[in-house]
């Protein structure tokens, strides 16, 4: 179909023309006068510059020389910036930017090229002061109440924009040091000694500490599409940052990590930027996460990045592999009207074998050389609202698919279902060697052992034993909840199971890497049925702590009450029961008759009445066997006059840490400082065996809550 054809008369073609002409002369005569003082204009900006870096940051901007050796590029000589009293930030020599003048028709300064020569970045830290402090300060508004809702996606939008301009389409580096001097006990100096950029080729050569090493950081960037392909990685040797070690006494060290970025833009009304990142043969070595170096072979996230307006996200799209096993996170932190933290973890169904031998090597010491057949699936959910921490929504399933363990590792973990040797562990260091089978003259069976003391340890610790596969969401649930309103740990969810797991297949040591080995052994064990539920309560009573260095039930009975484990009665079931978690305060819990001190009292009727209710035991208006429990003739002579007090946090194995304690890096708030770190310090807060009627209260408050709380519990009784 032809489009009609349409005659302009002459006169239009020629008004366009003439104002078309008058425009582009009245551009070029502005042109000519910005060209011929455009000197007299960067002086002026400069000077204008200086000055609200003087006033706004109380930096001294110094320029030797300054002028144009283009039509949009500025050639500078003799730079320096000093923060008011301190030392000296930055010295550059020579340094040459282009700007394109297209884009900055429009307001956006995109660099078309950068050339330096002969410049220094020195950041200085001194005690609690750097040379980077003018970062902190800000100038202030006059009008502080008019405040402007913070859109994080804009932030994210232009703060990346922000970053991809101010990469050149060319650029050549040489010669520019970067050093750090911490307190002059810790140094680092890099030597860029060339960084070029030409054709989007990014090629650089770092020199680390006077040529330890030489790092380089090579690939394609394009940042008008906001793309980029990056390697970094060290000459015949891996990247390695002793400067860890020496800030937080870890070891970090790579042979390569490539970051790229695929897209940043706008999805809807959120920023969203698509990349990935990998890493290979990361090692870390640190005593909070693992004994031992762990070595992270191949890894890499492909990451979907979202950006809302109130909202930072890891999009359930991204993919984190570990060799050939997969898994597919989700992070969501929501900053306003609440803050919220959301995660979830989704790995589908998968090889067994291929998940055990993507853990990077020296995690899982005991599982090494384990052979397993099946699949597998995880998924885990948390959900917490700051502003209603009750309603915190917590669950974690590993799904098992025909699993079979066909070969033991370095540990059978079927080992307890004969007679073996114990060995417990105060401090870092073996006490002795325990059989627990018949040789033992103190070990005792479970059909031994009094319903008493049976019931009243499984009430107190692990209601749900019999019924539950190692875990108990809700406990653990209800953990995360008292923790996070204390801003410290105060509760654990650990079960049964678990301290077993922990006293009898691992390492003492409190790290991250034996905490995630014993919840993968509990799995293991009670979802292969590898131990029966009675032996495992059999070996945890003969092994359970009850006291300083009193091992098993077969050991305590004899040394506080003189008897056997089977003539138990009902109060020194409670007694014995209670002191599990802080064995070594027991004696101090009698007076010096030999009876159980009165604080003890409410604890007694506490459990006891839950004990009543699901029929373990027959209700008593007395107190539960409480005036019956007698320490025996022989140890009374040991005990404090009544009217002692004591500090009973000198007998914890690991007092609280409170987590806003800004003086400890971020392991000695997760784990606390070793016990052979000097520096490390109590809290100073003594923990009384002689209470308040103030505590007293508070405590009666704390267990009728609880009480209310465990009505939901079952527990099977003897």
């Amino acid at each position: 179909m032809r489009l009609p054809k349409i005659d302009i008369p002459k006169k239009y073609i020629k008004a366009g023309a003439w104002v078309l002409g008058i425009f582009l002369f009245i551009l070029l005569v502005l042109g000519a006068v910005a060209y011929s003082k455009r000197e007299a204009l960067l002086q002026k900006i400069m000077a204008k510059a200086i000055q609200k870096a003087n006033t706004d940051y109380g930096l001294s901007v110094r320029i030797g020389e300054a002028g144009f050796s283009g039509l949009s590029t500025v050639h500078m000589k003799n730079i320096s910036v000093v923060p008011k009293d301190r030392d000296t930030l930055t010295t550059i020599n020579d340094l040459t930017i282009g700007v394109k003048l297209f884009p900055l028709i429009f307001g956006n300064v995109k660099l078309a090229e950068i050339i330096l020569n002969e410049g220094k970045v020195n950041v200085v830290l001194r005690d609690s002061t750097t040379n980077l402090d003018f970062f902190l300060k800000r100038k202030k508004k006059d009008n502080t109440d008019n405040k402007q809702k913070v859109d994080l996606s804009e932030i994210a939008h232009n703060l990346v924009n922000q970053l991809l301009n101010k990469i050149p389409d060319d650029m050549e580096i040489r010669n520019l040091r970067f050093s750090l001097n911490d307190n002059d006990t810790a140094k680092l100096n890099f030597l860029t000694t060339t960084a070029t950029i030409d054709g989007g080729e990014l090629q650089s050569t770092i020199l680390v500490n006077n040529n330890e090493a030489r790092w380089h950081v090579n690939g394609k960037v394009n940042p008008g599409s906001q793309q980029m392909d990056v390697l970094f990685f060290a000459d015949n040797k891996k990247v390695e940052l002793p400067y860890l070690d020496h800030k937080l006494h870890a070891k970090f060290s790579f042979d390569t990590v490539r970051t790229e970025l695929k897209s940043a833009d706008y999805k809807g009304s959120n920023f969203k930027i698509t990349g990935s990142w990998s890493v290979k043969n990361l090692l870390l070595n640190h005593a909070k996460i693992a004994s031992d170096d762990i070595v992270v072979k191949d890894a890499r996230i492909d990451a979907d990045l979202l950006i809302g307006s109130n909202f930072v996200a890891l999009d359930s799209t991204s993919t984190m592999y570990l060799k050939d096993a997969s898994i597919h996170p989700y992070l969501k932190y929501t900053l306003s009207p609440n803050k919220i933290y959301e995660v979830k973890l989704h790995a589908d169904e998968q090889d067994a074998q291929a998940v055990l031998n993507a853990f990077p090597q020296g995690l899982f010491e005991s599982l090494e050389g384990l052979q397993v057949k099946g699949k597998i699936k995880y998924d885990l959910n948390f959900y917490l609202d700051s502003s209603l921490p009750d309603s915190l929504k917590f669950s974690s399933s590993l799904t098992p698919y025909n699993f079979k363990i066909i070969k033991w590792g370095k540990i059978n973990l079927q080992k307890i279902n004969s007679p073996f040797v114990y060995t417990p562990y105060e401090y870092g260091k073996p006490m002795r060697d325990i059989v627990i089978g018949p040789s033992n003259p103190n070990f005792t069976p479970l059909s031994e052992i009094s319903s008493n003391y049976k019931n009243a340890l499984l009430t107190s610790e692990d209601p749900s034993f019999f019924t539950h596969h190692g875990f108990v969401e809700e406990s653990i649930r209800k953990s995360f909840v008292v923790n996070y309103k204390e801003k410290r740990f105060v509760r654990g969810g650990s079960t049964i199971s678990m301290q077993l797991v922990k006293n009898v297949f691992l390492s003492r040591q409190k790290t991250l890497a034996r905490k995630a080995e014993e919840i993968l052994i509990v799995w293991m064990i009670e979802n292969n049925r590898l131990v029966s539920k009675e032996r495992m309560l059999e070996v945890y009573f003969n092994i359970i702590e009850m006291g300083k260095n009193i091992y098993g039930i077969g050991e305590a009975t004899k040394e506080y009450f003189g008897k056997r484990p089977a003539d138990l009665n009902i109060g020194e079931g409670i007694f014995l029961a209670n002191i599990v978690p802080r064995p070594k305060i027991a004696m101090y819990k009698f007076r010096g008759d030999g009876g159980l001190k009165d604080y003890m009292l409410p604890y007694f009727k506490f459990m006891g009445r839950i004990m009543a209710r699901r029929g373990l035991i027959p209700s008593d208006t007395s107190g539960y066997g409480f005036y019956n429990v007698r320490l025996r003739e022989g140890l009374r002579q040991y005990l404090l006059p009544d009217s002692a007090t004591v500090d009973t946090t000198a007998f914890d194995n690991d007092a609280p840490i409170l987590m806003q304690d800004g003086s400890k890096n971020l392991f000695d708030r997760l784990f606390g400082k070793q016990k052979n770190d000097t520096t490390s310090k109590k809290p100073a807060v003594a923990d009384t065996v002689q209470k308040t009627k103030k505590e007293l209260r508070q405590e009666r408050r704390e267990r009728r809550k609880r009480e209310k709380e465990e009505e939901e519990n079952n527990i099977t009784g003897f």
